[in-house]
């Protein structure tokens, strides 16, 4: 239990580093309700315990490589900056002058395959749980089984922590004007796309100031 239970504090503690896709979780659940919130983490937990997988049994050693990490970097740019695209203008469809529409894009469906395949879009993942799982086992002298229990728990802290966050925040919307939740949708499509930007840019500067 002791792996288990240091992975799942180290995952919560690495949970607070924000990043496009909580901000996308953010959103569908200020926009519409807590199962289609929890369809979403689902999405991001199986994911995460994917990478997890992959990185234990050593697969990221094949993606330390510059030509494959520029190729799924890029890629990976540039789906943050489509479903940032996607979130504002969905975000901006729904107001209209006077009025504000209360139908939400969102259903369980769209909920999952959209986190799902946002999660997915970024493998490099694999190359950052490797050297936390590389770390942990050095510190710790964790064999290959006590790794895996501590891989399980850093996975369940992602669902622990975005379920309960996300819990907090469907319960206060209901206080909050919908103006407001639909602006702070256009900033999460915004947040998205800057991601995107700032991603793209760090991977095709290093190519191209060797040129």
């Amino acid at each position: 239990m002791r792996p288990y239970l240091n992975g799942l504090l180290t995952g919560l503690f690495l949970q607070l580093s924000i990043g496009p896709v909580f901000f996308l979780i953010f959103g569908i659940t200020l926009e519409s309700n807590y199962l289609n919130c929890l369809s979403a983490i689902l999405a991001v937990t199986i994911v995460d315990y994917l990478y997890i997988s992959l990185s234990i049994f050593g697969v990221g050693k094949l993606l330390d490589k510059p030509k494959v990490n520029t190729v799924l970097g890029i890629i990976g740019s540039l789906v943050l900056i489509v479903f940032g695209i996607i979130t504002l203008v969905n975000s901006f469809r729904t107001i209209n002058i006077g009025f504000i529409d209360n139908t939400s894009n969102w259903n369980i469906y769209n909920s999952f395959f959209s986190v799902f395949f946002l999660t997915l879009s970024s493998p490099l993942t694999i190359i950052f749980w490797s050297s936390v799982f590389v770390s942990k086992a050095i510190e710790n002298n964790y064999i290959k089984n006590q790794l895996i229990f501590f891989g399980i728990g850093a996975g369940f802290s992602t669902f622990v922590f975005l379920s309960l966050t996300m819990l907090i925040i469907s319960l206060i919307k209901t206080n909050i004007p919908l103006f407001i939740i639909k602006t702070l949708n256009i900033l999460v499509g915004i947040t998205m796309i800057c991601y995107g930007v700032i991603r793209f840019i760090k991977v095709v500067k290093p190519k191209n100031a060797s040129n």
